[in-house]
């Protein structure tokens, strides 16, 4: 059988993302906070740690559902709800240039880590905590 080299399928959508140029960088206005992302939800949601020190369950936009993938220690603009303070919605990544340039504006604290993949979380137990020895055995 011959290839498909048309444009129906997927091929459409292959290769669009030409957005690699230089954007201006935006910051936060109200109603809006810095965060970086814990984990992935799964369903368009995720968990993320806004910079004013709370935790939030996330929603990424339609927007950018499929276009713009989101990963676990990705620095985030996410707008807050007035009306439920434990949820907000992702409006923009940063990628990891316009991060450090925010680190550098002091608009997102020091303490961030942006090359990190995951962001080390209070509830992950290390090996130290574990329930029995092997010296016993």
């Amino acid at each position: 059988m011959p290839k498909n080299k048309g444009k129906g399928g997927k091929n459409r959508r292959r290769g669009k993302n030409e957005n690699e140029e230089k954007r201006e960088l935006i910051f936060k206005e109200d109603g809006q906070e810095y965060a970086q992302v814990i984990r992935m939800l799964g369903n368009g949601r995720l968990e993320a740690f806004c910079f004013d020190g709370t935790k939030r369950l996330c929603h990424i936009r339609g927007k950018m559902r499929k276009k713009v993938w989101v990963a676990a220690g990705d620095i985030i603009l996410v707008g807050l709800r007035d009306y439920q303070d434990a949820k907000a919605d992702v409006i923009l990544k940063y990628n990891p240039d316009e991060a450090r340039n925010l680190k550098a504006y002091k608009e997102i604290p020091d303490s961030a880590k942006i090359n990190e993949g995951a962001v080390n979380d209070e509830e992950d137990g290390g090996d130290d905590e574990c329930a029995f020895s092997f010296d016993e055995i």
